[in-house]
């Protein structure tokens, strides 16, 4: 059994699809304005309906809250990645989101430290949203979906 995978729905099917292109999308409200992550069919911050909150694209700009570095994880697959840097980040859009740093070691980790998006495949057509230093190199940890996807 596979614990990292998403259950994707009629409702999230565009989010997840738009991670296999490497987009990531959020959801943002037309009355009140403000963006939202993980995606829900209404507004968490005015309960704003369905009718006025809409997926947009996000920067993929992004800066490191706070992080915990996991060395032991017994649920497939993350025992094959220990250690690993699960975090909670800031999105230029305002929401927070929890996910992970990659291609860092954690002693290089930052409290507001810029980082980027990239997408991860966690199986065949399932792509996650990871983060990376804004300047790093890029990493086998982590594979960007196919150009002509994007």
């Amino acid at each position: 059994m596979r614990h990292d995978l998403p259950e994707a729905d009629d409702f999230t099917r565009p989010y997840w699809d738009a991670a296999a292109q490497g987009r990531l999308l959020l959801r943002r409200c037309g009355d009140c304005g403000r963006a939202h992550h993980y995606p829900r069919e209404f507004c968490p911050h005015c309960w704003a309906g369905e009718d006025r909150v809409a997926w947009e694209t996000a920067s993929g700009r992004a800066t490191l809250y706070t992080w915990s570095v996991i060395h032991r994880n017994d649920l497939p697959p993350f025992g094959t990645r220990v250690p690993y840097a699960a975090a909670v980040v800031d999105l230029a859009e305002g929401p927070r989101m929890m996910t992970e740093v990659v291609d860092c070691e954690a002693a290089g980790l930052r409290i507001g430290m810029p980082l980027t998006v990239t997408f991860r495949e966690a199986a065949d057509g399932v792509w996650v949203a990871v983060f990376r230093p804004a300047q790093g190199q890029s990493s086998s940890r982590t594979q960007e979906p196919p150009a002509e996807r994007r």
